[in-house]
C-alpha cells in the first residue's frame, strides 16, 4: 500500500473495465484519481464510491476542447497531473476489403487522436510540476497483426510508436513515456464481440490457460506509474497471459 501516494493520476476511459480497475487500484495504493470518461452514469457513482480521493470528468479523449478543460478542472480540484493512464480504446473487428472508412476513422479518432491529444495537453502540467509519468494503452496487436483486426492494430502500432517519440522528447524534462500492451482482457468491450465461447478460445491459445482480468492491467499501470519504475522510459510493457511468447500456427 502507499506506492503512489502524493501522486495526482489522470485515468481515461476511467469508468469501466481496465479503467475502473485502475482507478480503484490507484486510490488504493494513495494517489488522487481524476476518472476521465463520456460514460458519466458509471463515472459519477464510482467516484462517489472513491471518496473524496477521486473527481470525476466528462472526457472525449478525441476532442482537443474536452482534453483542456478535463486537464482545468483536474489542476483546479488536486492541484496537479503527476501521471495520466491514456486507457481509454474502443475495439472493431472488420475485413479489410469491407470495413467503412467511418470506422477506420472513429478508431483513429479514439486511439490514436485520444493518446496523442493526452499527452499534447498534459505534458506542460507536468513539466511545471518537475515530471511525471505517461502510460498508453496499447495492445498484444500494437506488437503483431491479426485477421479482422486491420484498423484496430494500425491504431495501437500508433500509440506503441507515439510512446517511443514522446520518451524521447519528453524525458530530458523529466517525464517518462511507456505503453503497456493486454492481451484479451475480460470486460465488458471484449465480451461484446468474443462471447463467452471466445473467451474460453482465446484462454486455450494462451501459455496461462486464461485470459486477463482488468486487475492484472491496473498492476501493470500501478508499476508503471510509481517510482518502482523510474529508470524505464520508451518500453512496451506485455500482460498477455503469454499470447506473444510464442509463434502462431493462424486457424
Amino acid at each position: 500500500m502507499g506506492r503512489l501516494s502524493g501522486k495526482v493520476a489522470l485515468i481515461t476511459g476511467g469508468a469501466q473495465g481496465q479503467g475502473a480497475a485502475a482507478s480503484r487500484r490507484f486510490v488504493e495504493e494513495g494517489a488522487r484519481v481524476v476518472i476521465g470518461d463520456i460514460a458519466d452514469e458509471a463515472g459519477k457513482p464510482l467516484a462517489e464510491e472513491l471518496g473524496e480521493s477521486a473527481h470525476y470528468v466528462h472526457l472525449d479523449v478525441s476532442d482537443e476542447h474536452s482534453w483542456r478543460a478535463a486537464v482545468d478542472e483536474a489542476v483546479a480540484t488536486f492541484g496537479a497531473i503527476d501521471v495520466l493512464i491514456n486507457n481509454a480504446g474502443i475495439l472493431m473487428f472488420a475485413n479489410l476489403t469491407e470495413m467503412p472508412v467511418e470506422d477506420l476513422d472513429r478508431l483513429f479518432r479514439v486511439n490514436v487522436f485520444g493518446c496523442f491529444l493526452g499527452m499534447k495537453t498534459v505534458a506542460p502540467v507536468m513539466i511545471e510540476r518537475g515530471g511525471g509519468s505517461i502510460v498508453n494503452s496499447s495492445s498484444v496487436e500494437g506488437l503483431a497483426g491479426m485477421s479482422s483486426l486491420v484498423g484496430y492494430t494500425g491504431s495501437k502500432f500508433a500509440v506503441r510508436g507515439m510512446t517511443k517519440a514522446a520518451a524521447m522528447e519528453l524525458g530530458p524534462k523529466g517525464i517518462r513515456v511507456n505503453s503497456v500492451h493486454p492481451g484479451m482482457v475480460d470486460t465488458g468491450m471484449t465480451r461484446q464481440y468474443a462471447g463467452e465461447e471466445g473467451m474460453k478460445w482465446a484462454a486455450s491459445r494462451v501459455a496461462l490457460k486464461r485470459v486477463g482480468q482488468p486487475e492484472d492491467i491496473a498492476q501493470m499501470y500501478v508499476f508503471l506509474a510509481s517510482d518502482e519504475s523510474s529508470f524505464s522510459t520508451g518500453a512496451e510493457f506485455v500482460a498477455d497471459g503469454g499470447c506473444t511468447a510464442t509463434h502462431s500456427f493462424y486457424v
